[in-house]
């Protein structure tokens, strides 16, 4: 009797039922994955209803087969395979080379095959080559200069240049600007003002950026600039810009080297390829007066400055009249000799006044007139030296 029910239900079943067998799918498109040099990645494939199929990974430009099921295929111990409950089934990859950038394929073996596809974009950062990226340059004052910088990475980095002091970079039109964009760019009729260190900075959104440092060395013949100080110890300065270095020193007037001791002291800056020459004079006296001469010379030439030392003159002019011989029968000339004993700023300007006699002291030739005040005629004169004379009748100030 069971046996007859068993057939029975065989029987109705073979009648009204159906029996559904239903394809794996996916759930959802494999999403694309950026990953840097050295880091990891991971692409996902998410598969409904697999049942008794089989999920594969490959590599889609090699036909590499790299796992199937929880099973990695490929030698590659950097490949590897996780998936929860046959439905999410992720490829790892370890250590990212630039070499894993590409498509990858997870495939469900039905008949026909089913698959889809996600993109590994591998990203480098920035890299300045050595060649044909500029190195330090020694060029001569007045040439052409073109500073070049090389960078790989992925993406293409981009490249910018700045002076490393921060100052501004003069372009062929003359142009200050703060920075140049690009992997060349030249400095026309170079001079020693372009001197210093160049930044190469390469850069792509991807960490870290990089920078080479190019020094441009202007060969230049020394230059020089003069200053002189005030008051009882004098310093005199002198600036010169040059390279190869120079080398600096002090003279006097007719080319003696001022020595150092006693009561000279020479002080040299150095700062690169500009150098302050300082030259301190302790207690100045009349013999310290004339010129001086800072010198620098290097291999590719020769320059001095020269800087007066003037006596500072102040206070109440002296002098004396001195009669000499008359050129003419009732006319005398005389000489005006003029003294100081301080010293500050120099006379810039003399004023004479001639003080002519009454009419009455002329024509009746009275020896003994009162003169009065006639005319004056000012006189330029630029930083006179007066003679140290030894007259008490202080006349005023000049």
């Amino acid at each position: 009797q069971g046996r007859d029910i068993h057939s029975l239900l065989i029987l109705v079943c073979e009648s009204f039922c159906t029996l559904v067998i239903t394809d794996p799918k996916f759930s959802m498109p494999i999403a694309n994955v950026t990953a840097a040099v050295g880091r990891d990645a991971t692409l996902t494939c998410v598969v409904h209803d697999l049942g008794a199929y089989k999920v594969a990974w490959l590599r889609v430009d090699t036909q590499t087969i790299l796992t199937i099921q929880n099973h990695v295929i490929t030698k590659n111990k950097r490949i590897g395979i996780t998936y929860t409950e046959k439905k999410t089934w992720q490829l790892r990859i370890k250590d990212i080379r630039e070499t894993d950038r590409g498509w990858y394929m997870c495939q469900i073996n039905t008949d026909p095959m089913k698959s889809q596809m996600g993109y590994l974009d591998v990203v480098v950062p920035p890299d300045i080559l050595d060649y044909p990226t500029s190195t330090d340059m020694v060029v001569r004052e007045g040439s052409n200069v073109t500073l070049r910088c090389a960078a790989v990475g992925s993406p293409p980095p981009a490249i910018v240049w700045r002076r490393e002091a921060g100052d501004n970079i003069s372009l062929q039109d003359g142009e200050q600007v703060s920075s140049v964009e690009g992997p060349t760019f030249t400095i026309p009729k170079v001079n020693r003002l372009h001197m210093g260190a160049y930044l190469c900075i390469a850069s792509n959104g991807v960490p870290p950026t990089v920078s080479k440092r190019v020094m441009l060395i202007v060969c230049s013949a020394p230059r020089c600039t003069e200053g002189a100080g005030t008051g009882q110890r004098m310093t005199l300065e002198c600036h010169s810009e040059a390279y190869p270095k120079s080398i600096n020193y002090w003279t006097r007037e007719k080319g003696d080297i001022v020595p150092q001791g006693g009561k000279y002291e020479p002080v040299l800056i150095d700062n690169a390829y500009k150098v302050v020459m300082k030259l301190s004079i302790k207690v100045v006296s009349q013999a310290d007066f004339g010129a001086y001469k800072c010198i620098a010379k290097n291999s590719l030439g020769e320059t001095d400055g020269t800087i007066k030392l003037y006596s500072k003159l102040s206070g109440y002019p002296y002098f004396n009249p001195v009669e000499s011989s008359a050129d003419k029968p009732g006319f005398g000339r005389k000489t005006l000799l003029w003294s100081s004993f301080k010293q500050s700023f120099p006379c810039v300007s003399f004023v004479f006044f001639y003080l002519l006699p009454p009419p009455s002291c002329r024509e009746n030739s009275i020896p003994i007139c009162v003169f009065h005040l006639a005319f004056s005629i000012p006189i330029l004169v630029q930083r006179p030296l007066g003679k140290a004379l030894d007259w008490k009748t202080p006349l005023g100030r000049s």
